[in-house]
C-alpha cells in the first residue's frame, strides 16, 4: 500500500514531492531558473523518502540513523510550509485594471509578485543547501556497514516466560483451567473422543498469553505420544519451523538438513502425525498466512489430539478456530487481588509487610496499571529503586501514562510493546502515535478520531474508498490487532468508542515526543523539549477548574492544535501559520472575537467548534478554501454566515436542525454529507438546492414535529419539494438516508422513489406497520424501522427486500400470547445482522423456524425477560449464527433462566455462536465461547 500522506515516518516527504511536481508543471513556467533546482530537490527527497521507509522496518535504528531520520522529517515539514506560502502568494489571480488608481495598484501588484517569485528562488536555493548539508553531514559521522555488524543481539523478553516456574506465577491457575477444560470437554453436540481439539489465546502485548500456553502444555503434554511448543514471531522462517516441528515429533534430526520443499516437509508431518496422540502449541502467530501454513500439517482428526495458539491479532485467532472449529480464548488481565499479590510479593513479600501509608498509593498505581502483569512487574522494579515515601511513589504514580522513567524492568515491557509498534505498516504507526495527543483514560469517539486524521493527512482517497471510509478500516485493524480497547458499541456490533490503555499509551507517548510527532502541553511530570518546532500541540490541563496560559512556545509551526479539559487562554489565530486542524470541542470560554482572524488560517481542514458557545461565525470563514470538515453541533450557532457557500472543497458538514442556512448551498458541489437538514415552516429554497448537490452521499432530514397530534408538521408542498430534492439526489449519488419525526410521512408514498437508496434509518417516526412502497427499494443494505405492530405480511414486505444485509426492526406493541414466525419462505436471504428491540415493556415475538434467516451471523436482541417465560426463540435454527448480543431487562430471577437458556440454544447451534449480555464486547469471541 502506498504511504499515508504525512506520516510519523517519513514527515511531510510525500506531500512535499507532489507540490515540487506541481511547481515543476505548466501552472508555474514563469519560476525561470529555479527548474533544475526543483528537480534536484524532487530527486534528493524521493531517495530520502524510500530510504525513511526501509529503515522504519528496521526495530532498532542506531543512533545516528535516528539523528538522520529526524533531520529529514523536520526539514520535510519546513518544506512544505515554505511551499505553501509561496503557492499561496503566487496563485493570485491577474485582474484587469479600471482606472488610473487601479493602474498604479495593479503594477505595484506585479511588482510584488516579482518580489515573490525572487524570494522563492531564494528559498528554494536554501533547501538545496539544506538537503545537501544533511547528506554530507550523515556521510561525515556514518558508514553503515562499518556499523552494521556491531549491534549486540539482545534476547526477546517473552522467550523467558516459558521458564518461569508455576510457583512464581500469580492468576493462572482460573485461566489455565478454562483452556483444559475447553480442550478437553464435550461440547454436548456430537461425540468429540476422537477429534482434534483446539483453543486460539488472544490479547495484546505482555498480557502472559506464553506464559499461560506453556503451564497447560506443561500441564498436559505426558498425555500425549507427541508433543512440540514451538514459537513463530513476525518474520518467520516457515521452512525452518517446519522442520523444528518434524524433528521434535519424530526425535529425529532434521533442523540441519535443506532438501525438500515446504510440501515435502508438511506431508511428512503430516503422515508421522498421522497416527499419533499430539500436543502443539503454536506461539506468537503475526499473520494469517503464516497459519494457513502451518494447519497444514496437523491431521483435522486423530484421536484426541489438541492444538494451542497465541496471538495478539484478532483476525489470525478467528482463521485458527475456524480451521478446526474450535475456542477462542481472550486472555484476561488479573484481579486487584491477584495484582496486588503480585505487586507486594515482587516489593515487600506479601501485603503484610507493606507500610500503611503507602497501601492507598499502592492501590492507586495498580488501577493504572489495569491487570496487565507485565505492568506491574515493570512498576515495582521501578518502585523498588525508589525511596519508599509517599511523595516519591506519587512520583510514580504519577508519571504512569505519560512517558515513565526507564528502567530495566520497564525497559522489557517496552520491548514487548515495540514488537507490536514496529510490525505496523508506515500508515498505522502514524494514526496510533496521533493517540497520544489525548489524556490518560480518555473515551475517544471513532468518527471525531477519524476526521482528525483526515485533516492532519494521514488518509489519502485509494480506488473506490472515501477518506473516511479508509480511516475505518484503520481504526479496525488496531482494534484487531489489540492496540486500541473498545469501549461502547452501537447496536450493530461496531465500535463506538475506544481507550488506549496507559501502559500502550506510555509507549506512543514516548515515540512521538521521540520523533517530535506530538508536544503535550500541562502534562504533569512530563517535561516538554524546546530544541524542536513544535508540530501538533495538545494541551492537557487536568483539571478543569485550573486556568492555564500558553508561553514560551512559537506556533508558526504548528499544524493542528487540541485543546483538552480546563481553562485556558486561548491564543490568537494569527499565530497559527500553518494550522491545518483546529479543535475546540466543548471549550466553555471560546468566544466569537477568538475567530475574527481565521481568515489567516489558509491550510485549515478541520474546523471542530462543537459544543462551544459560539453564537456567529465571521464572514471570514468563506476564504478557507481548504477547509474539508466542519462541525458545528451543539454550539449557541442559529445562522451560518453568506459566506459559507464559497467552501468549496467542504465535504463534511454538520449543524443542528435548527440552524439557518443561506442561500447558494449547490455551489457547495464537493459536500458528501450534510446534516441536520430541518425541514420546518420556512420557504422551501433550501431542499430545491441541495438536490442539486451532486456528489452528496449522506443525508440527515430533520422534520417539525407536533407533539399533540404525535405527527410531522409538513404542508403538501413541503412534501413535494422534499420528494423532488430526494428524487434527484438519489439519481446522482445519495446512499444514505437519515431521518427523524418522519412519522406519517413514511406511510404514503412519500419515499418510494428512493430505489438506488442503500441505507435508510428512522429515529422518532413510528409508523403502525411496513409500508408497501418499502418493498421497491431494491438496492437497500441496511433498514432501521419504528414500527409499532409486527404481522406476517410485513416481514414478508422486508424478507423480500434481496439486498438487505442489516435489519434493525424497534417494536412498541408485540403480539400477547403469540409469536410470529420467521421461516425460509419469508426470504432474508441475504440478511447477516438482525436487530430486534422491543424495549423494558414487552418480551420478544418471534421464532426462527428451520431454514430462517440462512446466512444471519449476528443478532441483537432487547427486551424484557419475564420470569416464567419461555426463552426458546429457535436460535438453533440459524446455521451461521456466530454471535448474540443480548441487552435484556430482567425481572428478579429472570436472569438465570434466561442465561441459562440462551446457553442451551448456543450449544444445540451447529455454529456454537458466542454469548454477549449487555456492556460486553466481542472483539474475536471474546467471551465464552459456548
Amino acid at each position: 500500500m502506498e504511504a499515508a500522506l504525512v506520516s510519523a515516518v517519513t514527515g511531510a516527504l510525500k506531500p512535499v514531492l507532489e507540490k515540487l511536481a506541481t511547481l515543476l508543471g505548466d501552472e508555474y513556467k514563469r519560476l525561470k531558473g529555479v527548474h533544475g533546482e526543483i528537480k534536484f530537490l524532487t530527486d534528493e527527497l524521493a531517495a530520502m523518502h524510500a530510504f525513511l521507509v526501509k529503515m522504519s522496518e528496521e526495530g532498532d535504528p542506531d543512533v545516528q540513523d535516528k539523528v538522520w531520520m529526524t533531520a529529514v522529517r523536520e526539514l520535510s515539514y519546513d518544506m512544505e510550509d515554505s511551499i505553501d506560502d509561496f503557492m499561496q502568494g503566487a496563485d493570485q489571480k491577474d485582474a484587469k485594471p479600471d482606472g488610473f488608481i487601479e493602474k498604479i495598484k495593479s503594477s505595484l501588484g506585479k511588482l510584488g509578485k516579482m518580489k515573490t517569485h525572487h524570494r522563492i528562488g531564494k528559498e528554494i536555493q536554501g533547501l538545496k543547501k539544506q538537503i545537501i548539508e544533511v547528506g554530507q553531514r550523515n556521510a561525515r559521522y556514518k558508514n553503515r556497514e562499518d556499523f552494521s555488524s556491531t549491534r549486540n543481539a539482545t534476547v526477546d523478553p517473552r522467550a523467558l516466560a516459558i521458564f518461569e516456574h508455576a510457583s512464581k506465577l500469580i492468576g493462572i491457575d482460573e485461566p489455565k483451567c478454562e483452556i483444559i477444560k475447553m480442550l478437553t470437554q464435550d461440547d454436548g453436540v456430537a461425540s468429540t473422543q476422537h477429534q482434534i481439539k483446539m483453543v486460539s489465546i488472544v490479547g495484546a502485548g505482555s498480557m502472559g498469553k506464553t506464559t499461560l500456553a506453556n503451564q497447560v502444555y506443561q500441564e498436559l503434554k505426558g498425555q500425549f505420544e507427541c508433543h512440540n511448543f514451538l514459537s513463530v514471531s513476525r518474520n518467520p522462517d516457515m521452512m525452518c519451523i517446519l522442520r523444528t516441528i518434524l524433528s521434535e515429533v519424530t526425535g529425529q534430526k532434521y533442523g540441519d538438513t535443506k532438501s525438500g520443499s515446504i510440501q515435502q516437509v508438511i506431508s511428512k508431518i503430516n503422515d508421522f502425525l498421522a497416527e499419533s496422540r499430539y500436543l502443539i502449541v503454536v506461539d506468537d502467530i503475526w499473520k494469517e498466512e503464516s497459519w494457513d501454513v502451518l494447519k497444514c500439517a496437523f491431521p483435522s482428526s486423530n484421536y484426541g489430539s489438541k492444538i494451542i495458539t497465541t496471538t495478539r491479532i484478532s483476525n489470525v485467532a478467528h482463521s485458527c478456530h475456524s480451521s478446526f472449529r474450535g475456542h477462542i480464548y481472550n486472555i484476561k488481565p488479573l484481579n486487584m487481588v491477584h495484582s496486588r499479590q503480585l505487586f507486594y510479593g515482587r516489593l515487600f513479600n506479601s501485603k503484610e509487610n507493606c507500610p500503611a501509608y503507602l497501601e492507598e498509593v499502592s492501590d492507586q498505581i495498580l488501577a493504572k496499571c489495569d491487570g496487565l502483569p507485565l505492568a506491574i512487574i515493570a512498576i515495582s522494579g521501578l518502585l523498588a529503586n525508589t525511596e519508599q515515601t509517599e511523595h516519591h511513589w506519587n512520583q510514580v504514580k504519577a508519571s504512569i501514562g505519560c512517558a515513565l522513567e526507564r528502567n530495566s524492568s520497564v525497559q522489557r515491557m517496552i520491548k514487548i510493546l515495540s514488537l507490536s509498534y514496529f510490525d505496523l505498516p508506515i500508515h498505522l504507526k502514524t494514526c496510533l502515535l496521533y493517540l497520544s495527543i489525548f489524556p490518560e483514560d480518555s473515551v475517544i469517539e471513532k468518527k471525531g478520531l477519524i476526521r482528525r486524521w483526515i485533516g492532519e493527512g494521514f488518509i489519502h482517497k485509494e480506488g473506490r474508498y472515501t477518506t473516511y471510509e479508509l480511516g475505518e478500516k484503520y481504526f479496525n485493524e488496531l482494534i484487531n490487532r489489540s492496540l486500541i480497547q473498545p469501549v461502547e458499541m452501537t447496536r450493530y456490533g461496531n465500535v463506538w468508542s475506544c481507550r488506549v490503555h496507559d501502559t500502550i499509551l506510555d509507549f506512543i507517548i514516548f515515540k512521538s515526543i521521540e520523533e517530535n510527532f506530538v508536544t503535550l502541553v500541562g502534562v504533569p511530570n512530563l517535561t516538554v523539549g524546546t530544541q524542536n518546532k513544535v508540530r501538533r500541540l495538545a494541551i492537557q490541563v487536568k483539571d478543569r477548574e485550573d486556568y492555564f496560559v500558553l508561553s514560551g512556545i512559537v506556533l508558526s509551526h504548528v499544524r493542528s492544535f487540541s485543546l483538552f479539559r480546563g481553562l485556558v487562554e486561548i491564543p490568537s489565530l494569527n499565530e497559527f501559520k500553518h494550522l491545518r486542524v483546529l479543535v475546540l470541542r466543548d471549550c466553555s470560554q471560546m468566544e466569537n472575537h477568538h475567530l475574527v482572524n481565521i481568515v489567516g488560517l489558509f491550510q485549515l481542514r478541520y474546523l471542530d467548534l462543537r459544543e462551544t458557545d459560539i453564537s456567529e461565525l465571521p464572514e471570514q470563514i468563506g476564504h478557507l478554501q481548504c477547509l474539508e470538515i466542519l462541525d458545528l453541533r451543539w454550539c449557541g450557532l442559529h445562522e451560518l454566515p453568506a459566506s459559507i457557500v464559497n467552501l468549496e472543497r467542504l465535504v463534511n458538514l454538520m449543524v443542528c436542525s435548527k440552524v439557518k442556512f443561506p442561500a447558494g448551498i449547490l455551489k457547495m458541489q464537493s459536500l458528501e454529507r450534510l446534516g441536520e437538514v430541518g425541514v420546518f415552516k420556512e420557504p422551501l429554497n433550501l431542499l430545491q438546492e441541495v438536490g442539486q448537490l451532486k456528489n452528496l452521499k449522506k443525508l440527515k432530514l430533520c422534520f417539525e414535529f407536533d407533539h399533540h397530534t404525535q405527527h410531522a408538521v409538513a404542508s403538501k408542498e413541503c412534501k413535494k419539494a422534499v420528494a423532488s430534492c430526494l428524487d434527484k439526489l438519489v439519481s446522482q449519488n445519495l446512499r444514505f438516508l437519515e431521518v427523524e419525526f418522519a412519522g406519517d410521512l413514511l406511510e404514503g408514498q412519500f419515499f418510494s422513489t428512493l430505489l438506488s437508496l442503500e441505507q435508510l434509518l428512522t429515529y422518532a417516526s413510528w409508523i403502525p406497520q411496513v409500508p408497501k412502497w418499502m418493498g421497491s427499494l431494491v438496492n437497500l443494505r441496511k433498514l432501521r424501522l419504528e414500527v409499532t405492530r409486527l404481522e406476517q405480511e410485513d416481514l414478508c414486505i422486508l424478507g423480500a427486500l434481496p439486498a438487505l444485509l442489516i435489519l434493525d426492526l424497534c417494536r412498541t406493541w408485540v403480539n400477547e400470547g403469540t409469536r410470529v414466525r420467521i421461516g425460509g419462505e419469508v426470504g432474508f436471504q441475504c440478511l447477516k445482522q438482525f436487530v430486534y428491540d422491543t424495549g423494558v415493556n414487552f418480551g420478544v415475538d418471534l421464532m426462527f423456524a428451520v431454514g430462517s434467516m440462512s446466512n444471519l451471523e449476528k443478532l441483537y436482541l432487547s427486551f424484557l425477560a419475564i420470569k416464567g417465560e419461555s426463552f426458546d426463540f429457535g436460535i438453533e435454527n440459524l446455521p451461521r449464527l456466530i454471535t448474540i448480543r443480548c441487552n435484556a431487562c430482567s425481572e428478579i430471577g429472570a436472569d438465570v433462566d434466561l442465561k441459562a437458556a440462551m446457553e442451551r440454544a448456543a450449544r444445540m447451534n451447529p455454529n456454537h455462536p458466542t454469548i454477549l449480555y449487555d456492556g460486553e464486547y466481542d472483539a474475536v469471541g471474546s467471551s465464552r465461547h459456548c
